[in-house]
């Protein structure tokens, strides 16, 4: 034999760890990004906290966005100088003590509106299921379908025996119940409603492009080496798959960057979290603007051990070189974050213009789907960026998700949100003759003739979850 080169082509995993860093960074609220952000710095001597203050936006009220985060960043797209449209902000926004026989704290907040109620994996799904276009007979069987996922994100339920349980009410069988379960599959958090393991990283490696390094022979491993890959190892999985030792490390790289309970990922905020607004949205010079809240961003890297990598031994260098490119990918991930959040404000803030100026009942409908698209994203990104994200308004503290809402045809070809439905049977409701309340066939006649045609129980639906009384009660009360 004689010796020879030869060149080769392989793949190797090198961006998972960092991607799935990034898109845990981006899922997080604010307080729990702070905590995050705490850790690192307490652990990394290559960060540190950058003292210096940021240029807040022309404009930017003053807002006690909450006592942990600092003034706004400035953001590169905003216009300067100018006088002000004259907007004022609400009293609530006022800085300062709050004054003799008020409730708020120092910021001038009430605590109690600050308060996050926690939201559970049913939520988040429900929430999901009710901005999809689906039928209302496959809503319901959605519905049903969720009730049955666990806290970690599993079918455990057959589908035969979900279909028994909706057959009183609707005759349905396991193939139909299959297909709207396929539909929930494609929710936000990847993975969730499968029915066993295998099935659940499957979903997670069907949602990832399809030139994510290593994603083809991950397939392989998770449906057909899933259960003996603790015996196999990288060596044995190579030989049974025909594959490469380097092909399939980066393979089964990607299975264990995967996450086998994707329902843990939500319902872990106690109920006493507070809210501290991840944005600001203002209006200045008749335009909306958003910018950023928090201080999260405030890292640099700590040039003292930066100046040290050159001067240390072996062993110090190759530390302190690893602990500075996790601080750099940090940092780097941190920025990510914000600019995707900015870029989903934005696009909200031109949706629903008329949300942020008239109240509910402008609201436009909205979906991930209709966002996602404008702005280049994945809809699961787009769902993991509002998740547990606040906006103070003019209007409050709102969460963006309240900014989507499903839609019901109008008589005019376009569209009216069921919160905008809902906003309008309250004020007729509110106005109404409390010796004779409208029954829900009369909102529903007064909606109709509005241009917004409405069945009578969908009226009593919205009515429901107001938790506004029938009409036969609210005479009782009156």
């Amino acid at each position: 034999m004689k010796p020879r080169l030869q060149t080769s082509l392989g793949q190797q995993l090198v961006l998972t760890p960092q991607l799935r860093q990034a898109l845990h960074l981006l899922q997080l609220s604010s307080l729990e990004l702070e905590n995050e952000i705490t850790i690192a710095v307490e652990s990394n001597p290559l960060l540190d906290w950058d003292e210096s203050v940021g240029e807040v936006p022309e404009g930017m009220p003053e807002a006690p966005v909450a006592p942990e985060a600092a003034a706004p960043e400035e953001t590169p797209d905003r216009e300067r100088g100018g006088e002000d449209d004259g907007w004022e902000p609400p009293d609530s926004w006022n800085t300062g003590s709050s004054g003799s026989g008020g409730s708020g704290d120092e910021d001038g907040l009430d605590p109690m509106d600050r308060l996050v109620h926690a939201e559970s994996l049913h939520d988040h799904l429900s929430w999901q299921l009710h901005l999809t276009r689906l039928s209302p007979r496959d809503q319901r069987i959605g519905a049903a379908l969720i009730d049955a996922i666990d806290d970690d994100g599993y079918l455990r339920e057959s589908l035969e025996n979900i279909a028994d349980t909706l057959r009183p009410e609707i005759n349905v069988g396991a193939t139909e119940v299959g297909t709207v379960l396929h539909q929930i599959q494609r929710f936000d958090p990847l993975g969730v409603g499968a029915r066993d393991l295998r099935e659940c990283l499957q979903l997670q490696l069907e949602a990832l492009s399809g030139d994510t390094p290593g994603k083809t022979e991950a397939l392989r491993i998770v449906g057909e080496a899933l259960e003996r890959l603790p015996k196999l190892g990288v060596d044995g999985l190579a030989a049974e798959l025909g594959l490469s030792v380097e092909i399939a490390a980066a393979g089964l790289h990607l299975v264990r960057s995967l996450d086998p309970r994707p329902g843990s990922q939500l319902g872990g905020m106690s109920a006493d979290t507070y809210i501290t607004p991840d944005c600001v949205i203002w209006r200045h010079q008749g335009m909306w603007r958003a910018g950023l809240a928090g201080s999260h961003t405030r890292l640099t890297i700590h040039r003292g051990y930066e100046g040290m990598i050159q001067h240390a031994n072996g062993s110090d260098a190759a530390y302190l070189r690893g602990r500075l490119q996790e601080a750099r990918w940090l940092l780097k991930h941190l920025e990510a974050r914000g600019e995707t959040l900015l870029k989903v404000v934005r696009c909200l803030i031109r949706q629903q213009s008329g949300y942020l100026e008239f109240g509910e009942q402008a609201l436009r409908p909205l979906t991930l789907r209709e966002v996602a698209a404008e702005v280049g994203l994945h809809e699961s990104t787009v769902s993991r960026a509002i998740a547990r994200k606040y906006a103070l308004t003019p209007r409050g503290t709102l969460p963006l998700r309240s900014f989507f809402a499903s839609g019901i045809g109008t008589d005019g070809g376009g569209e009216a949100s069921s919160t905008a439905i809902q906003s309008m049977i309250k004020r007729l409701i509110d106005a109404e003759n409390p010796r004779k309340p409208l029954s829900d066939a009369k909102l529903a006649d007064t909606l109709k003739a509005s241009g917004v045609p409405v069945a009578r129980r969908t009226v009593a639906k919205y009515r429901e979850a107001m938790n506004i009384p029938a009409s036969h009660e609210r005479v009782r009360m009156a």
